[in-house]
This record gives structure tokens, C-alpha cells and sequence, in this order.
């Protein structure tokens, strides 16, 4: 922690030093930096709340814009010659594609290497690299292995938390051998149907498979259809294509948003007894739930070799221009403070080693973080980093295909062929 405090005092300075009359610059003018990014909305509010305590110190104003449109929008920038100073990546991957371009730069001509490693635990790092060069900053983590429940409901059944797959799919056999069923599974999200299919079969190739098997999967140093992404698919079939684990069959698990299939672990009775999927389901958690009423457990282990791995999603600030402003912004963007002003203001989970459990607002949250800290692997969702034509195209529709009933062995075939040679 002392060397943010030493690097927020010489921002001090440099601004202190700089200012000359009326304006920072002297002739009126003010300093600013801008941010393309992708948080809208009620996001983007936030995001501008943890900015400001840069501007206050400094007088440096922040310029945000936000945009549905990021992938589309931030090429036409660069490439017009009107690039923003910094922008908020949704995915590594296209800031790595810049990275390789030569136009960003890189994260240790701002800060050290030990500053680096005082923010972020090397796995941060490493998803921030781009051929051993650390680009980015890390301001927003989504956690996606996580299982969703009803404690009530677990309680009044006798059900209990497991703790590896093998009990977790026991558990799964004693409610459908009850009667009931296990699952939620929604994978509806209009041009983007298929990713929640990903999501699974991303979370157990993390638990059947090594780190760098995982690694070299997403890049393709091995066949999409390797017996290792096979083995993954299977074990994933074995919940999504068993019409008894999952409410509604396939047929529902195809027709449900993503957002609603939550919704059956509320119901009178309940649909369902279990939902996987990440943090930012809560937006579609019903208004009036009792806290209580819904809990989450982490996605468990199934090779206890590979421990405990989490998935994750998350936003990378990284800088196309080089100027002292954004040298003094990308700074306090490795710092806590902004993490520590998002994380009082709820649906937000930092990536930062250094933020306090106790700044989160609710005891769900908290949890959330806490699997993310107590991570033993943490891998990017690998769709995310994939080329396009894969990642968002054919294994999302592939996912549709298996869970449809097409059999996993075709459906990995055709993801392979549709690899960008």
C-alpha cells in the first residue's frame, strides 16, 4: 500500500508544478483525459463517481464515453487518427490485438514492477499480458463459477452445500430420484444465444484439464476437438442433455432467457434446486427476494489436481496515448481508490488485491469476492478470447446444436473446421 501513497504525492507535485496562472497549462487551457468505454447507463454513473476523486486531486477532468457499440466504435477511432487516451476493454483480446499493432503502451513504463504486483496477483497479470508484456490495468471482475441456490429450500429438503462434482451430481440424482428437478438452464439471449453453454463447458475444461491445456485450447495449439474439450462437453451433457436434470428439457432450456431461468429457484414450489451461472445475475434477481432466500456456492472441483479454478470475465483499462495525463490516471487506476469507491456502490467486484471485504455493501457480494481471492487458477472466458468467427459464432451456435441434441463429436467437428486457418 506505501507506494500508492508515494505515487499519489507526486501527482500531487506534477500538478502543483504545472499549474501556471488561471489554467494547468497556463494559457487557460484545461487538462483532461479521455475514456471509451463500455459501461452505459447506471454503470456509467459509477464508474464516473470512481473517477473523481482522481479529478479532485488533480484537476485533471475525465472525459467518459460510453458505448454499446465498442468493438465497432474503438477500430474507426484508432484508425481515423482520433483514438481516445485510454479505453475500458470489455475482453483482453482486442486490446491484445492493438498491443500486437504497436499503438498501446505498456503498463511498466507507467508503474514497476513491484507496483504491478502489489495491485494484482499474477494471474491478473498475466491475462493482461500480451507476449510477456503487461498492457493493461484490471478495474472489473465478473465471477462466473458460481452455483446459485435457495438456503430455505435446502434446509426444509435436507440438502447440503457440496463440496466436489461427485456430490454435487449426487445431489443432482437425489432430486430427480425425488420427484423434482435439479437444474435451471436458460440460454435465450437473442443474438448472443449459446453463450451460457460456453460458460459451462469453459468451467469444466478448467476442472478436467491443466491451466495450460486451457491455454493452449483457447488459442489453438490443440484441435477444438481434442479428446480433452470431448471429455469437457460430455460431462456437460450430462446435466444439459438429460431432459430430467433441467427444467422444462431442452426444449425450455432453449426458450428461457438467461435472465429468467434464475427465477425457477423462487417459485411455489420450486422449478428447480441449483442455477450455475456469474455475478451479474443479481441484476435479474427479483425486487422484493428476501436476502435470505438465495445464497451461492463455488462451481466445485472435479480432478482435485487442478484445484479450485474460477472463471472469469472482466474490464482492462489500457492507454493509446501517451501523455502525462493518462500516465497519471492509468496510475491511480492500479491504485485501490477507485476499486474501493466501486465496491461501496454495489454490482461491482474488483479484481485488486488490496481491496477490504468489508466495502462491499451486502453479504452476497462479499462472498462472491472472497471465492474470486481464494482462487487457486483463474482463466478469461475463453469464447471471449477465441476469433470471432468461433468464440461469438460457431461454438455459441454449437452449444444450442448439443443442448438441442446433436451429438457433441459433430458439434466439436464443426467448431474445428470454422477455426480461422
Amino acid at each position: 500500500m506505501k507506494f500508492f501513497k508515494i505515487t499519489t504525492l507526486i501527482i500531487s507535485l506534477i500538478v502543483l508544478t504545472s499549474c501556471q496562472g488561471p489554467g494547468l497549462n497556463g494559457d487557460g487551457d484545461k487538462k483532461q483525459v479521455t475514456i471509451l468505454g463500455v459501461m452505459i447507463g447506471e454503470q456509467q454513473e459509477k464508474i464516473e463517481q470512481a473517477l473523481a476523486p482522481f479529478t479532485e486531486a488533480t484537476g485533471i477532468e475525465v472525459v467518459y464515453e460510453g458505448t454499446d457499440t465498442f468493438a465497432t466504435t474503438l477500430p474507426i477511432r484508432v484508425d481515423s487518427g482520433r483514438a481516445p487516451d485510454l479505453a475500458m476493454f470489455p475482453q483482453p483480446g482486442l486490446m491484445a490485438d492493438f498491443a500486437r499493432e504497436g499503438k498501446l503502451v505498456p503498463l511498466g513504463e507507467i508503474l514497476t514492477p513491484e507496483e504491478m504486483a502489489e495491485a494484482y496477483d499474477q494471474a491478473w497479470l498475466d491475462l493482461a499480458a500480451v507476449d510477456g508484456t503487461v498492457y493493461g490495468a484490471w478495474y472489473r471482475a465478473s465471477v462466473k463459477s458460481l452455483v446459485w441456490f435457495n438456503p430455505q429450500q435446502f434446509a426444509v429438503h435436507g440438502y447440503e452445500v457440496p463440496g466436489t462434482w461427485e456430490e454435487m451430481m449426487a445431489l443432482s440424482q437425489r432430486i430427480v430420484d425425488e420427484g423434482k428437478t435439479p437444474w435451471c438452464l436458460g440460454i435465450e439471449s437473442g443474438d448472443a444465444t449459446g453463450w451460457v453453454g460456453t460458460d459451462w463447458v469453459e468451467d469444466i475444461m478448467l476442472r478436467t484439464a491443466s491451466p495450460a491445456t486451457y491455454d493452449q485450447w483457447v488459442s489453438h495449439q490443440i484441435p477444438f476437438n481434442a479428446p480433452v474439450v470431448q471429455n469437457a462437453l460430455n460431462v456437460f451433457g450430462e446435466i444439459a442433455q438429460n431432459e430430467k436434470m433441467i427444467y422444462g428439457g431442452k426444449v425450455g432450456a432453449m426458450s428461457t432467457p438467461f435472465g429468467d431461468s434464475i427465477l425457477g429457484l423462487f417459485t411455489d414450489p420450486p422449478h428447480c434446486y441449483l442455477h450455475r451461472q456469474g455475478n451479474f445475475i443479481t441484476a435479474f434477481l427479483p425486487p422484493d427476494l428476501n436476502p435470505e432466500e438465495v445464497d451461492v456456492f463455488p462451481l466445485p472441483p472435479i480432478d482435485p489436481a487442478y484445484g479450485l479454478p474460477v472463471l472469469v470475465g472482466g474490464d482492462i483499462f489500457a492507454m493509446f496515448n501517451d501523455t502525462p495525463e493518462a500516465r497519471q490516471l492509468m496510475a491511480y487506476l492500479a491504485s485501490p481508490q477507485p476499486h474501493e469507491v466501486a465496491a461501496t456502490l454495489g454490482a461491482y467486484i474488483s479484481p485488486h488485491k488490496n481491496i477490504d471485504l468489508s466495502l462491499y455493501p451486502d453479504r452476497l457480494t462479499r462472498k462472491q469476492a472472497e471465492i474470486l481471492s481464494n482462487a487457486e487458477v483463474i482463466r478469461f472466458d475463453a469464447s471471449d478470447m477465441m476469433p470471432g468467427a468461433v468464440g461469438t459464432g460457431t461454438f455459441w451456435s454449437g452449444m444450442v446444436d448439443y443442448i438441442g441434441g446433436t451429438d457433441g463429436t459433430q458439434v466439436l467437428n464443426t467448431i474445428e473446421r470454422s477455426w480461422p486457418r
